[in-house]
């Protein structure tokens, strides 16, 4: 069984939702990402998002695009990451989802990609720039359920897209709080219960919501309604302001604590 259905199964007998941080791979370096993937995971992160970094994050807000840039100064590549993972699970066995747009995967190649992120670890991907409708299964890509394949909702989604992609979600739907970049200003959105529910009525996998999830009250209240809560910008500038720090690993699990909590106990 893959370890993202495996975890949201322990949860659910647990009563627990799910806390999923977001960190970019190689950020401020190898070493220090790797010891804050590690200290994430020991914090209680149920799952880890690994950012990709790449040159041309269009959906991303500045405080992931200057994380993608500090890890692409420190040389990280597509081969590093999933060096990363694999050196990650010699100790951990926390499922781990890669997030990424489509060109540093076409470059690679699809299948070679997924045998490959296989092999070092991965379990599931978030293919930002993919149009659903395109046939990535066709390329072999995600048609043997090792690497699931994340989809993402956004509240403008139209209704009969938003039904397709739900069906067609594996792993977890990716549901955002509010429509704009990531890291990008302003609470979610108060209408998150309905979106949930709505996304219920046709997905087969839990829905977890991100985008705007900046404290412990906020990661809570969304938990109230979702299956999982995902943080990334809040975390991704913990690292920043820690970057020059032998082990901003530190203050960014510190930080993180406060919001697995609030997740694990709403």
């Amino acid at each position: 069984m893959n370890r993202i259905t495996r975890t949201f199964e322990q949860l659910q007998q647990q009563g627990k939702k799910a806390f999923v941080a977001y960190v970019a791979a190689g950020d401020p370096d190898y070493d220090r990402s790797l010891a804050i993937l590690r200290g994430l995971a020991d914090a209680g992160a149920d799952i880890l998002e690994l950012g990709l970094p790449f040159s041309d994050p269009l959906a991303d807000g500045i405080v992931n695009q200057m994380a993608a840039e500090r890890a692409l100064k420190s040389g990280m590549t597509t081969r590093r990451v999933l060096d990363l993972i694999r050196d990650f699970r010699k100790t951990h066995d926390t499922p781990l989802v890669l997030f990424t747009y489509l060109n540093p995967i076409f470059a690679y190649g699809f299948e070679s990609f997924q045998a490959d992120a296989v092999a070092a670890g991965a379990d599931g991907i978030l293919l930002l720039d993919l149009p659903p409708d395109e046939a990535v299964q066709s390329e072999g890509f995600g048609s043997n359920g090792d690497l699931l394949q994340i989809r993402l909702i956004a509240p403008n989604t139209p209704s009969e897209r938003a039904k397709m992609l739900a069906s067609q979600a594996q792993g977890f739907i990716y549901a955002l709080s509010r429509t704009g970049v990531t890291g990008a200003h302003g609470a979610p959105s108060a209408h998150i219960g309905e979106l949930v529910s709505a996304l219920k009525q046709h997905a087969t996998v839990p829905v977890c919501v991100g985008f705007g999830i900046s404290n412990a009250q906020q990661a809570r209240e969304v938990a109230q309604h979702a299956d999982g809560v995902i943080v990334g910008s809040a975390l991704v500038k913990q690292v920043e302001l820690h970057a020059q720090e032998a082990r901003p690993v530190d203050a960014v699990v510190a930080f993180a604590k406060e919001l697995i909590d609030a997740v694990h106990t709403a």
